[in-house]
């Protein structure tokens, strides 16, 4: 069905991608997608109700917090509701929901237990999705049916001691035996999701490949190995900070023999099956922490509207305000991309790694940020274990970090938009007279940046809601601002781009206002349009977050190519990072000289 409607539809390009080369996608965008038939809808709505009763009625998550596991009870009632292969295809025995229905689901699970929904997201947004996707047939009959019914645990198995957001540094080896039949694995891995209860692992490891000219090369080659191969063994489970209940360990590879037919994609693939399995994981992220903060929401407004301070209900006073109307911007703009994001996939297109990592970090920054103003609202009672926030913001840390740590992740947006931006220069000046417009318009847009002022004009939205034109010139002048810099930092930095974190971030900060200002507009536009219940609502949402969005936009932009304020700035954090780093810690002599 995806391919279907990817060929019925072949226009449509990355709207992140295309900012980075002066191009607004905006069918990318607009109209806000709605993918689900009627009956997808139907069933999906059984699934909803039938989940969200489990977790009223069966599910305890300060349970599974305390105990730092999930009982067999629990494990053996998922398993029954399906929820071990929900986008399994049906005919291996899944549930065969959509990525739209998957992030639907996982709304609920965040809203309820981050550490079950880790735990199930382990084994099937990562843990075996490398057999969906580059599975052979006989792959796909051999392990489908069983890690959908939850016979088998699946468990993804990359990071190590010396690899961790670098996927090409892994140290496991697999070599292949004289016969041909087998490739030997020794190494081992660490902070294994699932691993201490997997059967099934997609583990990653250096293959020497013969080159053309004889010699030989390390490459990295994804398996699917079993437990039961032999030589397969994990540590204790780790204590940590937050998503307690999940499974965390380190898993050790001893001469385990993998047969050859086990290799997943090609020998020397690894890192391109590591990064499908990832990029295809992540979207979900953005669904599951909307969830989490629909209940950090829902809890902290009610301790507003009833607690009393000074005469009044806090709920009246304009730093409480100022916190819940930010919580709920954060909520809308995530849930908004959230779901642009999954629709991108189920209509079939596979240009989607920018915005899905783009949800990525804001949906955890949001999230992390609701529920630490979740907290504050509720005062004191909130650093109480009984109120339950403090278990949500334990569980939350981890989010910055795994599947791609934030700055990993902004150095991707920036590097990978800056590559297509390169690319565009360079074939603009080969073609000068062709090219002579854009190019005028680039270094037009620079100079209004490095004056702080936001470039003119910029193409028009066709796709917005008229009573959210504001919003939408707003997306248009800020996606002319930041091509025009993009160019111009490109064409200075060149190849040593690379090296220019700091503006790099920004960058990639912008890119995020871009992205969820185009998904607030696009998702409020359809609400105004079928004169939704909420429709008034979205828009006041749609419109203060692209204000409050523009402003970063152009703040950002202006200081990617700056000024000397900002160059200075830039020169005095490196070098008191680097003097604090060479001190092993904190520079200067104490006050008291004590």
């Amino acid at each position: 069905a995806a391919a279907a409607a990817a060929a019925a539809a072949p226009e449509l390009k990355s709207f992140v991608r295309g900012c980075f080369v002066g191009e607004l996608n905006e069918s990318a965008v607009f109209p806000y997608p709605d993918v689900l038939d009627g009956e997808q809808r139907e069933n999906l709505s059984m699934l909803t109700s039938m989940t969200e009763r489990f977790f009223e009625e069966e599910n305890d998550a300060v349970a599974n917090d305390v105990n730092e596991e999930l009982s067999e009870e629990t494990w053996a009632k998922l398993k029954a509701m399906g929820a071990t292969g929900m986008q399994v295809p049906p005919e291996y025995g899944g549930v065969g929901v959509n990525n739209t229905g998957y992030a639907r689901l996982g709304e609920i699970l965040g809203a309820y237990d981050l550490g079950l929904s880790v735990s199930l997201g382990a084994h099937q947004s990562i843990g075996f999705k490398g057999i969906t996707l580059f599975g052979t047939d006989a792959q796909k009959q051999k392990y489908l049916p069983k890690v959908a019914s939850g016979e088998w645990i699946a468990a993804f198995a990359l990071t190590e001691p010396s690899a961790g957001s670098n996927a090409n540094s892994v140290k496991t080896r697999a070599e292949l035996s004289d016969d041909g039949k087998h490739y030997v694995m020794n190494g081992s891995k660490i902070w294994i999701s699932g691993g201490g209860l997997a059967e099934v692992f997609t583990v990653f490891a250096q293959t020497p490949i013969k080159q053309a000219d004889g010699s030989t090369k390390d490459q990295v080659t994804a398996f699917i190995v079993q437990r039961s191969f032999g030589g397969v063994t994990n540590g204790e489970p780790e204590k940590k900070m937050g998503i307690k209940c999940s499974n965390t360990v380190e898993v050790y590879f001893d001469n385990c023999k993998i047969p050859v037919e086990n290799v997943l994609g090609e020998v020397g693939g690894g890192f391109k099956v590591a990064m499908a399995i990832l990029n295809n994981g992540r979207f979900g992220m953005g669904a599951a922490l909307t969830g989490t903060m629909k209940s950090l929401m829902k809890t902290a407004t009610a301790h507003a509207n009833q607690r009393l301070q000074f005469g009044d209900k806090i709920r009246n006073y304009g730093l409480i305000r100022e916190k819940i109307a930010n919580m709920a911007l954060r909520c809308y703009a995530t849930e908004s991309m959230a779901y642009l994001i999954s629709a991108t996939m189920d209509r079939g297109f596979d240009d989607y790694q920018l915005e899905a990592a783009i949800g990525k970090i804001y949906a955890s920054e949001a999230a992390w940020q609701v529920a630490d103003d979740a907290l504050q609202v509720l005062g004191g009672m909130g650093f109480m274990r009984d109120a339950g926030v403090e278990r949500v913001v334990r569980d939350l840390r981890i989010f910055r970090i795994f599947e791609g740590t934030n700055e990993i992740l902004r150095l991707f947006v920036a590097l990978t938009g800056a590559q297509a931006t390169g690319k565009k220069l360079q074939a603009l000046t080969k073609n000068p007279l062709a090219g002579a417009g854009q190019l005028a318009s680039m270094a037009l847009g620079n100079t209004f940046a490095k004056l702080g002022m936001g470039a003119p004009g910029g193409v028009s939205i066709k796709g917005a809601h008229p009573e959210l034109s504001a919003a939408a010139a707003r997306i248009s002048s800020g996606q002319a601002m930041f091509s025009s810099v993009l160019s111009a930092t490109v064409a200075k930095h060149k190849k040593g781009i690379i090296h220019e974190q700091m503006r790099m971030k920004r960058v990639a900060d912008a890119a995020i206002d871009l992205f969820a200002m185009a998904a607030v507009v696009s998702r409020a536009s359809r609400s105004l349009a079928e004169r939704s219940d909420t429709a008034q609502h979205e828009k006041l949402l749609a419109d203060t977050f692209c204000r409050q969005a523009a402003e970063r936009v152009h703040d950002n932009l202006t200081r990617v190519n700056g000024n000397a304020a900002t160059d200075a700035i830039n020169d005095g954090l490196d070098k008191i990072a680097v003097a604090t780093l060479d001190n092993d810690g904190y520079v200067p002599l104490h006050p008291l000289k004590l």
